[in-house]
Formats: structure tokens, sequence, C-alpha cells
């Protein structure tokens, strides 16, 4: 059956290797392999593009620029709702791709799809709602405004994680703005930014509005990160990364929306529902195997309810089924590469070197190949390493705490400050705990917080900036004030 659906979907025309610059599919010789991470099996060589792709995608993006501009927004609402629709009526297609190149399960691949799409319906409304503002006057023949106007040529660097969703987060926001864009994907999932693209062109997005540019990280990521005609530059991805282009881009003072690393808390205190706790932890942790930036990465327990939520916790996640994303009933599919797998073993080790102790996992699973068991470890604390970087894999660490103060003191300390969660009945500790928190984002008694009416983004150095919600669109806006002199009085 896995087979059957390679060869179908490799005939879409949603199924496309080459560049996408100013409207036209660009191939090139030059080429980089796409793998299937369930099986370690090549399945695309996609163009890599360079220096001088990078730069030909900046010019078309600048060429589309004055006009779609200067489209009506109510013009750009409908080319984007119709993105939108076009999406969801290929999601299936889409999910397959995502999981053949991402490794993730079909069921939640296609719910990213759909998670993705709503950024261009919420982003069609919004270009309809760039307002202005008249400011009351300090002379009588003056009259004073202050415009919003698109930034300019944007340029976005997209993770390999979720894809589909984060490509639509900084596109739509763009593109309802007035501005165009140049996008780099991660070279682990280029497929879907490229099947993206191609339903793009099916929607009508003019020539050079949106443009893929798949390849080499060092190269099309700095020509846009120091490419003047380029204003604004987003990215998701680690911190140490975003540094890097934080840096590089100074040069030009460009715009930045900065979505990084996270370190995210849980605090699970006594009077929590017990099975809402559990089920919570789940689902921030073990989504997508754990490779999310907003996933649990410290789970911090009370005394009282700490051995009843530990046993629930590691009866949970034992039971979940692990395999090939395409398989039915899979909900945990394979790490990424190799490196991942390292990683996990290694944060594993050093918490048992500490005292912890594994409840469940604790290994690579008997499939092989980046398959790692769902972990579950216990008595972990603050020395370790699992508590001070970010896992990007299914292990869940749980610490004790004793009270509030200790729990806020806890979460706290980090350098991060992305997510973080809660679970209580207590209504007034979660307004005390929850303004207490030094992060971007809070989730009270859930563990999925994510909605494209939201704002997303981090505190700290997990980022500047926001996606999502009416944030979003100004991250792409600039703010203009005009002075109008020479009015003369009525009846003069």
């Amino acid at each position: 059956m896995q087979a059957d659906h390679f060869a179908s979907i490799i005939t879409s025309p949603l199924w496309r290797t080459d560049l996408y610059v100013g409207g036209a599919w660009v191939a090139l010789e030059r080429r980089f392999p796409v793998d299937n991470p369930a099986t370690g099996t090549v399945i695309a060589q996609v163009a890599s593009g360079g220096t001088a792709e990078a730069q030909a995608a900046i010019a078309a993006a600048q060429a589309a620029l004055p006009a779609w501009a200067a489209r009506p927004a109510k013009e750009r609402a409908a080319i984007l709702r119709r993105w939108h629709d076009m999406v969801v009526a290929n999601a299936d297609e889409l999910a397959l791709i995502l999981t053949l190149e991402q490794g993730k399960p079909l069921a939640e691949a296609k719910g990213e799809i759909l998670y993705g799409a709503a950024f261009f319906d919420w982003f069609a409304d919004e270009a309809r709602r760039i307002y202005g503002d008249v400011i009351p006057t300090y002379a009588a023949d003056r009259r004073l405004i202050a415009l919003r106007q698109p930034i300019g040529v944007c340029a976005a660097i997209t993770p390999w994680n979720f894809p589909m969703a984060m490509i639509p987060r900084k596109a739509a926001p763009a593109l309802a703005a007035g501005c165009t864009m140049v996008l780099k994907p991660a070279s682990a999932t280029p497929l879907s930014a490229l099947a993206l693209a191609a339903l793009a062109e099916q929607a009508g997005v003019p020539a050079g509005v949106f443009n893929v540019v798949p390849g080499s990280a060092r190269e099309v990521g700095d020509v846009l990160a120091t490419d003047p005609r380029v204003k604004k530059l987003t990215f998701t991805g680690s911190t140490e990364v975003g540094r890097a282009l934080m840096a590089r881009a100074s040069g030009t003072i460009k715009k930045l929306s900065l979505e990084l690393g996270g370190n995210a808390p849980v605090l699970v205190f006594d009077d929590a529902d017990l099975d809402a706790a559990v089920a919570g932890t789940i689902a921030t942790k073990f989504r997508n195997m754990g490779q999310t930036c907003v996933c649990a990465n410290r789970i911090y327990v009370e005394d009282g309810i700490h051995d009843r939520f530990v046993a629930a916790l590691g009866v949970a996640v034992a039971a979940m089924k692990q395999g090939d994303g395409q398989e039915p009933g899979v909900v945990q599919g394979p790490l990424i590469d190799m490196a991942a797998v390292a990683k996990c073993e290694a944060h594993i080790a050093d918490a048992l070197a500490g005292g912890a102790r594994v409840v469940t996992g604790g290994g690579r699973h008997a499939l092989g190949g980046r398959f790692f068991q769902p972990t579950v470890l216990a008595d972990c604390t603050q020395e370790m390493a699992i508590a001070r970087e970010e896992t990007f894999g299914p292990v869940a660490p749980i610490f004790r705490f004793k009270g509030e103060a200790d729990a806020i003191r806890l979460a706290n300390d980090t350098e991060y400050g992305l997510a973080a969660y809660l679970f209580t009945t207590d209504h007034a500790r979660i307004w005390r705990v929850g303004e207490a928190l030094e992060f971007g984002i809070v989730g009270v008694n859930t563990g999925a917080t994510s909605y494209e009416g939201a704002p997303f983004g981090g505190w700290k150095e997990s980022g500047v900036g926001r996606e999502g919600g009416r944030d979003g669109i100004t991250e792409f806006l600039e703010t203009k004030y005009m002075c109008i002199a020479g009015i003369s009085p009525l009846g003069s």
C-alpha cells in the first residue's frame, strides 16, 4: 500500500522538484536528495539553489511588488481565499507529501495542512482591515494622518518540523499586507513548500509575488539576510541560527521576526484533573515525536499528585503505536535524522547518570533506523542536561516541586520563553501563575494552544515578533505619518 501511495503521488501536479521563481519552474543540474525518515529511502532529487538563484528570486519579488502592493485589498483577499480553498481541496495529497518527507503520521499531517490553510483564510479577512489613523491636529491649517503600507520584499526561512503550517503563517500575512516573498524552505522538507507554490500558481498568485528557492542554507540564507532589497526577514528555527541571522541582517537594518528555541515547562498542581493533565502533557510533549518548539521539555509535578501522574503518563505513553506514518493507527513516527536520535540518547544517558529512572521507553525502537521509543523519565533534577537544553524528541522528564513559588521559580529558570503550560482547577492560581510565567504563550489545562487568530511568539531568547492574529499582519507593515499643511479655514 505504501509503494502504491508513492507511485501515485509522484505523478501528481503537486509533486515538484524544481525552483519556483518569477512564476516559472526553474530546473537546475545541481540537486540534493530528500529521503523518507521512516525508511531512509531517497524519494526525490530537488533543485539546489544558491546565491544566483536567491538573487534572481529577490529581483522577481522586487519587480512584482509595485503592482501587488497597489492591488485593492479585496482582490488580494480573494486570491488568498482561493489559495486556502485549493489547499483544503488537496489536503489528502499534501498530507501524503508531508508524511513521506517528514515522517509524521498521515492524520497528524492532514491536521497540519488544515491548520496552515486557516492562515490564508484569516489573513484574507485581515487584508481588508489594514486601517490608518486620523490624528487630532495641533494647528487649524493642518491635517494629520498615519498610513499603514507594505514593508516591501520579504524573505522567509522555514523549518522542517511543520513545513505546511509555518509557510502559510508567514506568507499569508505578508501577501495580505501587499508584500512579496522569497521563501527558503528547510532542505529536509522542500517538497511541501513546492507543492504550496504549485497551488499558489493555480490560485492566481501573480508571478514573482511568491517564490520558492530550496538549496544551500548558507548561500541562500546569507543572500536573504544581507540583500538590501529585502526589507523584512522572518525565520523559524534554532536560537543559534536566529542569532546569526540577526547579526547578518543588521547591516541593512532589516525588520525581523524570529521564532526560536524553547524549553517549555509543564506545571501540574496537586489539584489538577489527573486525566486532563496526562492528556494535555501527551498532546504537547509527543506531537510530531516531540519535534516542536512549543512542546513540553520539563514536566514539573507537585508532590501530592506526583506518583499518580508518573504512573498514568507511563501507561498512556507505552500504549502509543509507533511506525511508518502511512500505516493505520500509528501516532508516533520516526525522528527526522540520526542526529536527533543521538541527542535523545545523550539526554537520557546524562539523566540516568544523575539518578533519573526510566518509567517507559528509554532507547531506540525495535523498528530500527530513526525510530525512537517514546520515553518517560522520573526523578529528574535541574542539574541534568535535559533540564537546560531543548531535547526536540520524544523524551518526557518529570521533576518534583513544592508549592507555587517553587513551580514559578523552576519554570522561569531558563533563557528561553516561548511556551509554558499549567494544570490546576484553582481559578485564582491560573491568574497568579499565568501572569508570573515569563513566556509568550501559556496553555492552561490544555496542551494545544495554536490558533491562527492568536499571537504566537516568545520572550527572552525565544525570539522577537508575533505570528498570527492581528499582530501577525502588522509585522509586514510600515507606518507613515503625513502632516498636510496649507488647509484654509472654511469661508476664508
